[in-house]
């Protein structure tokens, strides 16, 4: 393992100095102190700089903002590789790009929820930011009761394993996977029911105060809609991730692997937010995106199962799977044309005529 700058620069240190830092920063707490000041100044710079309240983001805003969290991502992977060698960065950026492959799906059920709360476009992008921090927080709790969970009963892994099996294969032969039924939600008539909300035009506010009352308005429902749903998402995304990155169902997570967990998941969704507006006119273009994602969720399912069998599969043999299937899929999605049937073309007749 190479020996990380901050630690070499520490050593260099007069002795009594050296000793007062020696207990507080380990290489674990390097890495993590690294990764934690790198979101917080990101966040910084795309909360005041590229994000400003109340002004619809464009497409170049949006391109630049991707670019953004794309190339912090990869920096970061150098940076595991750096620390922690070739086997966790490989686990990290397999771990990341399946991740990004779900958030482009996922972004499908954004525009649904944006329409049904007939969100405005200078709404949009403060919504998502916060539904999006929400839902880190969901997935922070989730990951670390997961972890020690599995670190417990290792058996878990073979019911993850079954799920995401079961996932795969049932997302693979559905032929729509993106519905949107939350208005008719037991949840949703639920939070309506024990907050006190006003249908008035939000302008951009979460809260007003109307005859000395507080309510909350749809930009609140929609903030809590979007990281509600993607608690859903993150049982599919987080049993996938953890088998990418665990050694073997019996093997318990090093601070590499937790590390890489975290960061991946964190890193993917935090640029969901650009992708979404960068791809949402294009989102249905990448129509067999599913199948390639349902694919790959088969294949870690067995990957899981197999464990049973003390039968493991390089991280290297996942990650090339992963972007054979996302390759694929997308590629296929833009070069097999869309088969219109007879009405479809005589109704795009009449609408040029």
């Amino acid at each position: 393992m190479n020996t990380s700058p901050i630690s070499t620069f520490i050593s260099g240190l007069p002795a009594q100095l050296n000793s007062v830092l020696a207990f507080t920063l380990t290489h674990t707490e390097i890495v993590y102190g690294a990764f934690g000041i790198v979101l917080i100044v990101a966040l910084l710079l795309d909360l005041g700089l590229m994000s400003k309240k109340g002004k619809e983001v464009t497409i170049k805003q949006a391109t630049i903002q991707t670019i953004f969290w794309i190339g912090l991502s990869l920096l970061f992977w150098v940076f595991v590789w750096y620390e922690n060698g070739s086997n966790a960065a490989t686990k990290y950026i397999s771990a990341y790009l399946m991740e990004w492959s779900l958030s482009i799906d996922n972004i499908f059920v954004f525009i649904l929820i944006f329409a049904a709360f007939k969100v405005k476009e200078t709404d949009m992008g403060r919504a998502l930011l916060v539904g999006i921090l929400l839902a880190i927080v969901f997935r922070i709790v989730f990951i670390a009761v997961g972890i020690g969970l599995i670190d417990r009963f290792h058996w878990i892994m073979y019911i993850f394993g079954a799920f995401l099996l079961y996932t795969g294969i049932k997302l693979f032969v559905q032929k729509e996977s993106h519905e949107f039924n939350m208005m008719d939600s037991k949840f949703f008539k639920w939070v309506k029911r024990k907050l006190p909300f006003t249908d008035e035009d939000p302008q951009g506010k979460y809260a007003i105060k109307k005859d000395g009352k507080k309510l909350f308005t749809t930009l609140t429902l929609v903030v809590i809609v979007l990281a509600v749903t993607d608690i859903a998402f993150a049982l599919d995304s987080i049993p996938t991730v953890v088998s990418l990155v665990k050694d073997g169902a019996a093997a318990k997570f090093s601070s590499s692997d937790i590390l890489v967990i975290y960061s991946s998941n964190i890193f993917a969704i935090l640029g969901l937010r650009s992708l979404f507006f960068l791809l949402r006119g294009a989102a249905n273009k990448f129509r067999f995106l599913q199948q390639g994602i349902a694919f790959i969720l088969i294949f870690i399912g067995v990957k899981m199962l197999i464990e049973f069998f003390n039968i493991h599969i390089p991280i290297g043999i996942s990650l090339g799977v992963i972007v054979l299937c996302v390759g694929i899929s997308i590629t296929a999605s833009v070069l097999i044309p869309v088969k219109t049937t007879g009405n479809e073309s005589h109704q795009d007749l009449d609408k040029e005529a």
